[in-house]
């Protein structure tokens, strides 16, 4: 080939620019070693074949007008895709080396192993296609990877399989749908040092969560093992979420979620006709994360230092050498799904009735998909799929990815958020649940199912065909307004589905919500988990406390985590959160609880809130509460939570709760805390002068205060029409409270329905004055337009009494 130069050139060479010539892939690789190792970020050695290197190759051998006819002969439909793609596979295999390029391979080949002090070093030889890891087409796993490759033949027959992976049925497939020309596409390979992972552990990193585009969060997946099984989804992988805006502290330790995956097998190295081979786990690989603390944090450090350098977020690979402990990055690229989406505009889905429950897994996307099942275990049936219908699989890989695009759902036994079903899922637009671990047990083909991927981080797959309902929610509608709205929120799993409305922080977040699901232990039971006579709670206890020697740090570590994930969503913006708020029954349905709850003919008005938080029966239970929002705060810096206190009866039980907070080093006041007091009680109100002076605000919980105001229940159906949060005296009790908390200098919201079911009820609250609203996600855009339209009229109506005045 004319002025053809160079078939290699070494990675430390490279910049971003070097797409044409060496491919997205290694282009990066070479950016991230010249510009990032100043900062710390590790890059294992190596070179590149370049583009001219392939071109040279496919001249030398004469391939370009076989290959050419072999594709239009595809394109006029007079060969399938499987025997074209074969075809021109087996041509690329037996073309020869042109002799320059492969002395050039070897000869680099040998000085990389003069570095690394070995005399034949193992290396990683990756394909890197030069329309590959561009912003709007990520190509990901398009091309073939070969690991633990050993001497100059083993790695010249590697690079030639990478020279034909650029043939591969999916290669062929997704470049006619993206329009690239099949010709014009040159591939570069990657020949990296090989990171010893075998020994030690790897995985998936990205910049952004990769399901809500919430961009403030460093998404990790880790297994032990070489880290194919994490891309190609063969195994279910830890998470690890971390908190980019407090990075920069090295007093925090802001990881927000870890929850260790099952990792039952993992890729070691292997022979010289089978470099790599999975094997199974131990029992304690499969119970210990495989990240330290200080290994997360490192790593999202290094994920936001890419980031930064790009200016975009960024999907890396990341890898742990089991000799050395250290950590490197094998590859970084641009996200090219949540950075395309419009932020403007996005979808809630609400499922209204559903059947049971027959699978859960983790979401990918956040839609609802109703549908029948179409189960193929394996990849030689997929001839068989039905479009439409929603897929159920054990595992995917590239090959699947022609039906995956024809599917409604895709449901996976194993895989994480990183794994291919994930990504390919997100590409297309596709609801997605993986990592179920028994869907091709539980479901079958023709069986009509539901796929919610809308209720959080756990998707859930429901019997039959739910009733549900989707409503669009654009931001060009939200007006600015004066009186903050804020949000409702419960599940730390859905909170970041909401970061894109522009509330003003969160009004009531529900501790017990995440006592309930995320913890399930009653607290007392984790106290006192050596007496337990309950030996069937106390097994379900000891598995899911496994990992922890003291039990009672697991409640205090899972409730900060799920309150930091709210807490996050709208840092620095106030979040206030309830301290637990279960009634007796409530929390006898915890494990272990029965042994602990008194049994109440009315536990709305019994033992409940502040009552429970001096009394003897759960003083040891509040102070776990009290540790978990003392980690939330000063450990992984969450400064912007605000503590609140529920069904606060007397100034007296104020006085006791505080002082008990203050034992366990929460005091009101210290460190910037602010305590704020539930107002749902008649003597709230009454006594509003006085609870101010022990607290800092109030929030009313009008549905409590209705229902106490009127002495009617509110779950009795018989009473129901007496129910009314805008009965008089209730909006009597309601302004009371708002103009005693304003005399007192205290701040003042509302937490609660009616607000977003009656734009009456809005404006009577603007007009009292009140501070903030906090609503459910799904009202927020219409009683923000409820607020801005009631300040209006009362601005039209003070200038129309302004006007009156005379002189």
């Amino acid at each position: 080939m004319n002025g053809f130069v160079a078939p290699i050139v070494w990675l430390e060479k490279l910049k971003r620019t070097d797409v044409a010539k060496v491919g997205g892939k290694n282009s990066s690789l070479g950016e991230m070693i010249q510009e990032l190792g100043q900062h710390g970020v590790d890059v294992p050695p190596g070179f590149a074949t370049t583009s001219d290197a392939y071109w040279n190759f496919v001249d030398e051998n004469h391939l370009r007008e076989p290959v050419g006819k072999l594709i239009a002969d595809w394109t006029a439909g007079k060969a399938t895709l499987s025997e074209t793609g074969a075809a021109i596979r087996q041509l690329v295999l037996r073309a020869d080396w042109p002799e320059a390029t492969a002395e050039a391979i070897i000869q680099a080949y040998r000085e990389l192993s003069g570095r690394a002090a070995r005399e034949q070093v193992s290396v990683a030889v990756r394909s890197s296609a030069t329309a590959e890891d561009l912003p709007d087409a990520s190509f990901a796993g398009q091309q073939e990877t070969f690991l633990n490759i050993v001497g100059e033949a083993e790695l010249l027959r590697a690079c030639k399989r990478c020279f034909a992976s650029l043939f591969t049925d999916r290669a062929i497939s997704y470049r006619q749908a993206k329009g690239f020309d099949h010709m014009k596409v040159a591939l570069s390979v990657g020949i990296q040092q090989m990171v010893r992972s075998d020994l030690g552990g790897s995985g998936v990193m990205f910049s952004i969560d990769t399901e809500t585009g919430f961009d403030k969060v460093v998404i990790i997946d880790a297994a032990w093992g070489l880290g194919e099984n994490v891309v190609q989804g063969a195994v279910d992988p830890d998470e690890y979420q971390v908190f980019k805006p407090l990075l920069d502290d090295p007093t925090l330790m802001p990881v927000i979620s870890k929850k260790c995956g099952g990792k039952t097998i993992k890729m070691i190295y292997g022979t010289a006709q089978e470099p790599t081979r999975n094997v199974p786990t131990s029992k304690a690989e499969r119970s210990a994360f495989v990240l330290s603390d200080e290994e997360i944090l490192t790593l999202a450090r290094w994920a936001t230092t890419i980031e930064r350098h790009y200016g975009c977020a960024m999907d890396m690979e990341w890898a742990r050498d089991g000799h050395t402990q250290r950590l490197y990055i094998v590859q970084a690229r641009p996200e090219t799904v949540q950075s395309n989406r419009d932020t403007a505009v996005f979808s809630s889905y609400q499922i209204k009735s559903k059947g049971k429950t027959l699978v859960k897994g983790l979401s990918i996307g956040d839609a609802i998909v109703s549908g029948q099942v179409c189960l193929i275990e394996n990849a030689r049936d997929i001839g068989q799929f039905i479009d439409g219908s929603i897929l159920v699989t054990s595992t995917t890989d590239p090959d699947w990815v022609p039906i995956m695009k024809r599917a409604a759902a895709i449901v996976t036994d194993h895989g994480g958020r990183t794994s291919h079903a994930a990504i390919v899922s997100r590409e297309l637009g596709l609801p997605a649940v993986v990592g179920t671990g028994t869907a091709t047990q539980v479901l079958h083909s023709g069986q009509e199912i539901t796929v919610s991927c809308a209720e959080g981080d756990e998707a859930a797959i429901y019997e039959g065909l739910a009733d549900y309902e989707v409503q669009t929610l654009d931001m060009d509608d939200v007006p600015a307004t004066r009186t903050r709205v804020m949000l409702n929120l419960a599940n730390p799993g859905a909170a970041f589905r909401w970061w894109r409305l522009p509330a003003d922080g969160v009004g009531l977040a529900r501790m017990e919500f995440v006592i309930s699901n995320a913890i399930r232990i009653h607290p007392m039971a984790l106290v006192n988990f050596d007496t337990l006579t309950d030996q069937k709670a106390k097994a379900e206890i000891a598995g899911l406390t496994a990992a922890y020697a003291d039990k009672s740090v697991y409640f205090v570590d899972k409730l900060a985590e799920g309150l930091a994930r709210i807490a996050s969503t709208f840092h620095p913006k106030p979040v206030i959160v309830r301290m637990s708020d279960f009634k007796t029954n409530e929390y006898a349905g915890l494990l272990g609880g029965s042994a602990f709850e008194p049994t109440e003919e009315n536990p709305m008005i019994g033992f409940r809130g502040a009552s429970r938080y001096y009394s003897p029966l759960y003083r040891d239970g509040f102070a776990l509460e009290c540790r978990a929002i003392r980690k939330l705060r000063n450990q992984l810096g969450f400064k912007n939570v605000v503590v609140m206190i529920p069904f606060c009866r007397s100034v007296s039980e104020a006085e006791k709760v505080l002082e008990v907070m203050a034992e366990n080093g929460l005091r009101r006041g210290e460190d910037d805390l602010q305590v704020f007091v539930m107002c749902e009680i008649p003597s709230n109100v009454i006594l509003a002068k006085q609870f101010a002076q022990h607290f800092d605000g109030f929030s009313i919980g009008s549905n409590d205060l209705t229902q106490l105001t009127l002495g009617v229940d509110r779950d009795s159906g018989e009473l129901a029409d007496l129910f009314d949060e805008q009965d008089e005296a209730v909006k009597w009790m309601i302004r009371k409270v708002i103009e005693e908390a304003k005399a007192a200098g205290a701040k003042i919201g509302l937490c609660g329905q009616a607000p977003s079911d009656h734009p009456e009820f809005a404006k009577f609250l603007v007009e009292c004055g009140i501070d903030s609203i906090s609503v459910t996600p799904d009202s927020f855009i219409a009683v923000k337009q409820n607020v801005s339209e009631a300040e209006m009229a009362n601005e039209a109506g003070a200038q129309i009494f302004a006007d009156d005045i005379p002189g």
